[in-house]
């Protein structure tokens, strides 16, 4: 079992992701503070290791220090998206630098490209149906082919993989197609999209309508 440490002290937040992950199937152990996480790290192994920049008694990198598996991946978050930290994190072998606030599909592909990399295995990749999606390129693909979706349809299609299985409701979708500027897609546009997209994917994706209820993809 995938065992993930996360270094946290917003509670709020520290909820939300424990809770995601879990529901991805992963054993998570939660601190709130530098001086437990080194404890912990130095005494039981982690697959991936998530921490805090900014703790009430220290800083992540403190508790980067007393991870010394190679195997173990490194994510750093933080609020200050500062150039000076991000070369400090990944010179000291951090895999991914997260800023705050993200959206939380992004989150969990990161953690897919993580765990993946460590494990050598293919990097980035999230599969639904027949396509591949690249988290990272964003851009997703039916067998080699390229799909031209736009960046609505490619959030849906992402938000689906993210949750297979899950029978997603409409306001469930609508917040996950938040764009960067802050702009809310509107009901009767995501019933738009969602018609468009299906024809882009023709078989290769079956998006399943849960009457009265939202939508569903199996595999």
């Amino acid at each position: 079992m995938t065992r993930i440490f996360l270094l946290e002290d917003d509670q709020m937040i520290a909820s939300g992701l424990i809770y995601a992950l879990e529901q991805e199937g992963y054993t998570v152990i939660h601190s709130t503070l530098v001086r437990d996480a080194k404890k912990l790290l130095k005494e039981q192994h982690f697959d991936l290791v998530i921490l805090d920049m900014q703790l009430p008694d220290g800083i992540g990198f403190e508790a980067r220090e007393a991870v010394t598996d190679p195997t173990t991946g490194i994510i750093f978050l933080t609020v200050v998206d500062d150039e000076g930290n991000i070369i400090r994190a990944f010179e000291g072998g951090a895999d991914d630098y997260i800023t705050k606030p993200f959206r939380l599909g992004e989150f969990l592909a990161r953690v897919k490209r993580t765990l993946l990399s460590k494990k050598g295995k293919p990097t980035a990749l999230l599969q639904l149906g027949h396509v591949h999606i690249d988290v990272i390129a964003g851009k997703a693909f039916l067998h080699t082919e390229q799909l031209d979706l736009t960046p609505l349809e490619y959030r849906l299609l992402v938000t689906f993989a993210n949750h297979k299985g899950q029978i997603l409701s409409r306001a469930q979708i609508l917040e996950s197609l938040w764009d960067s500027a802050g702009n809310f897609v509107e009901d009767n546009t995501l019933t738009v999209y969602m018609k468009r997209l299906r024809e882009k994917l023709g078989d290769a994706v079956i998006i399943e309508t849960i009457r009265g209820i939202g939508y569903r993809v199996d595999s």
